[in-house]
């Protein structure tokens, strides 16, 4: 069985501890290592092979979008998700520029933490819907409809942009909105050559930025 290569980063060791504890009891799951802030998961990165980064955002010396940036500029093949709390906000917008793949809430249970473990690696944008729900609330007032009239999105693109920015699949958007997955790829295809975007995550980043809310 091939296992999915972990690293845990956060600057207090019970959190360190506790996650690979409870991350180890899955066989699929390799805690590879840990570390205390951005500059020292930078350097495991380097010595190890790493598929996933687990990334606290409050961190002394070197904090998670800092750690974030340093990892992607260098291993875009590694993903990074934010573990983080409610009053984040600003950091999660800040490390989703930087190219994390996502972010779950600290306090999730250890089979939440496992299935967006699994999401991301497949290549899924990992969302918490509590933590989508605090990005998104109020942000309709701030849509920014005179950047977005020059992409033409349809309102099914728009919808389908929201929905990939709250972590759903094109399983799941297809059965949410009721149309066949080969429909959600394309209409995806169509969205990315619009926004000259390149993948998912930029356009959860991309739905950030704008606003977009239905």
């Amino acid at each position: 069985m091939e296992k999915i290569k972990i690293l845990i980063v956060d600057d207090e060791n019970l959190i360190r501890e506790g996650l690979k504890l409870m991350l180890s009891t899955f066989d699929d799951i390799e805690v590879v290592a840990t570390a205390e802030n951005g500059y020292k998961a930078l350097e495991v990165c380097k010595s190890q092979d790493i598929d996933i980064v687990l990334m606290d955002i409050r961190m002394k010396d070197c904090d998670g979008v800092m750690g974030t940036r340093l990892i992607k500029e260098q291993f875009t093949k590694i993903k990074v998700i934010i573990l983080t709390t409610f009053n984040d906000k600003e950091y999660i917008k800040s490390a989703l520029n930087y190219g994390a793949f996502g972010y779950m809430l600290k306090d999730s249970s250890h089979h939440v933490i496992y299935e967006g473990v699994k999401a991301a690696y497949m290549g899924n944008m990992v969302v918490h819907p509590e933590v989508a729900d605090k990005m998104l609330s109020g942000e309709k007032e701030g849509l920014n409809t005179k950047e977005l009239e020059k992409y033409n999105f349809s309102e099914k693109e728009l919808k389908i942009i929201k929905l990939i920015a709250e972590g759903l699949t094109n399983k799941e958007i297809s059965e949410k909105i009721y149309l066949s997955e080969g429909t959600i790829k394309n209409n995806i295809t169509n969205i990315l050559a619009k926004s000259n975007l390149r993948d998912r995550t930029q356009i959860a980043i991309f739905a950030f930025k704008n606003g977009i809310v239905t």
